[in-house]
């Protein structure tokens, strides 16, 4: 496997999706702004896409493709078992879950939303749009199911560019935003609940080269679908931390008004980095790490491992870099356009600033949690991670009152640190990781070009101060022109100082 090759092919569709996801999001700035309802289609949307991103974004995997991946070692008849086995108690498990948010829905919307609870139009109006998201669960998490096979057999470019389908749909429905007025975000729910559909869909149509469903509930449980569902949890909570912090914010900014949208704007920008920086590595490595680690190869897992490291910090890095000085211009750049004031623009870019800080460790989390999920270790980052959110929860109640929604990004980052450095430490006690000497030489490397393209790309910002104003009209194509010239700087600097090699990409692991 070529982890440069496979984290391109996975990156790329990812990459995809986000765009059509930002192109998405600046037109629901556009027609909804920060107000009643884009608070409450927020709540209503980020409820389906945080779970979502907890099973679609390498968490499923993080359980189920050391388990499928060491039964596809003893014979097709045997995986085609396990699979089907944990589809349809899978299946049944989401059915009954559904069934009953909806029956309790309000109270269910009242513990995501509890600051919504004091205001009854915003809070009837984030209940109905839920119910109408709600069933996208279903579809997105058996969509997770069949990627995870997809992904065990090392096709990573199907599963990759399903959520796309999500995206097109919505965007669709945006076009004739200007119609449908404050019905828009009705047409919006129905349209996340049909696209998990049509994502199951086009899915299945893939994997069923290497997997057939066998519809039957009246299975046994056996030992090996037990374990894979005591490992399900805890690698749901550890791998998706950084996404239950970020819904633990939401419930927190609730209370003030339009924290809500200022906490989303500013999570949809440095997700498109942690797509690839993180997620997109720890999915593609995971099954090779998975089957090296059962045939016992030490000398070529440490090696993946560490150019899993080197190819995170080479990516998230100089992101990092440039959203913490560019926040407020990448923003308005992307954003500041019709309902979305400059007061917007502004708390968004302060969020971004806070939450650009814990990128690097966000992605981290997601490598380092890849090392012990190929080690069928999910306990230890599960203890890890649950420390983490409570110190999340700690630091964002203790200090909202006084400084307001702004605290949720910095103690998600504070959070996420602490989290990184510990997960470190454990994979060093249980021998699971050490940094080999090429990964220390880069590291420095990577570190030095990153600082050389933030100072070029302030520079680049003072000189165009004008034209990435708020007013002014065309302030998008200035900061795409900026990005790229910024891009191409620093990976014009990593190739002369050697912190990254062009053969790179050609090596085989």
């Amino acid at each position: 496997m070529n982890i440069i090759k496979s984290t391109g092919t996975f990156g790329f569709y990812t990459i995809i999706s986000r765009l059509l996801g930002y192109l998405r999001d600046m037109l629901i700035a556009i027609f909804l702004g920060t107000g009643l309802l884009a608070d409450a289609f927020f709540v209503a949307f980020r409820i389906p896409n945080t779970f979502r991103r907890l099973f679609a974004e390498g968490t499923f995997n993080a359980a189920f493709v050391p388990s499928y991946t060491t039964e596809l070692t003893r014979g097709k008849t045997k995986s085609n078992k396990f699979a089907n086995d944990i589809f349809n108690l899978l299946l049944l498990g989401l059915l009954v879950l559904v069934l009953l948010v909806q029956l309790f829905m309000p109270t269910f919307v009242g513990l995501i939303a509890p600051g919504f609870v004091e205001d009854n139009d915003k809070i009837n109006l984030a209940i109905n749009l839920t119910r109408i998201t709600f069933p996208f669960l279903v579809f997105v998490s058996l969509s997770s199911f069949f990627s995870g096979i997809l992904n065990s057999h090392n096709k990573f470019a199907v599963a990759s560019a399903a959520p796309i389908i999500l995206n097109i749909i919505l965007i669709g429905i945006l076009c004739f935003g200007k119609f449908l007025n404050d019905q828009l975000i009705y047409y919006l729910s129905y349209g996340v609940s049909i696209a998990g559909l049509l994502q199951l869909i086009f899915l299945h149509r893939f994997v069923s080269k290497y997997f057939l469903i066998k519809f039957n509930f009246k299975f046994l449980i056996n030992k090996k679908v037990k374990l894979f569902f005591k490992k399900l949890l805890p690698s749901i909570f550890s791998s998706g931390v950084t996404q239950i912090n970020i819904l633990v914010g939401t419930i927190i900014a609730s209370f003030q008004a339009s924290a809500v949208s200022y906490l989303y704007y500013a999570d949809r920008i440095y997700q498109i980095n942690l797509s690839i920086a993180g997620i997109a590595i720890g999915v593609v490595v995971l099954p090779q790490l998975s089957k090296l680690i059962n045939s016992k190869k030490k000398n070529k897992i440490l090696v993946i491992q560490n150019k899993a490291l080197e190819l995170s910090m080479f990516l998230s890095l100089p992101a990092s870099v440039a959203l913490a000085i560019g926040s407020e211009e990448v923003i308005s750049g992307l954003f500041g356009y019709g309902s979305f004031t400059s007061e917007a623009v502004s708390n968004s870019a302060r969020a971004l600033y806070y939450f650009s800080l814990g990128l690097p460790a966000f992605a981290l989390i997601k490598v380092f949690s890849s090392f012990f999920f190929a080690n069928h270790n999910t306990k230890t980052p599960f203890y890890i991670s649950l420390f983490s959110v409570i110190l999340n929860i700690i630091i964002s109640v203790y200090y909202f009152k006084s400084i307001g929604f702004i605290i949720i990004p910095i103690a998600t980052s504070i959070s996420s640190w602490f989290n990184s450095i510990v997960l470190f430490y454990y994979l060093k006690k249980k021998n699971f990781f050490h940094f080999n000497n090429i990964f220390i030489i880069r590291f420095f490397k990577i570190i030095f070009s990153s600082l050389m393209m933030g100072v070029f790309f302030g520079y680049l910002i003072s000189i165009f101060e004008n034209q990435l104003s708020y007013d002014y009209s065309l302030k998008s194509l200035y900061l795409i022109l900026l990005v790229l010239i910024s891009l191409g700087f620093y990976l014009l600097v990593s190739f002369f100082i050697k912190s990254f090699k062009t053969e790179d990409i050609k090596l085989n692991y």
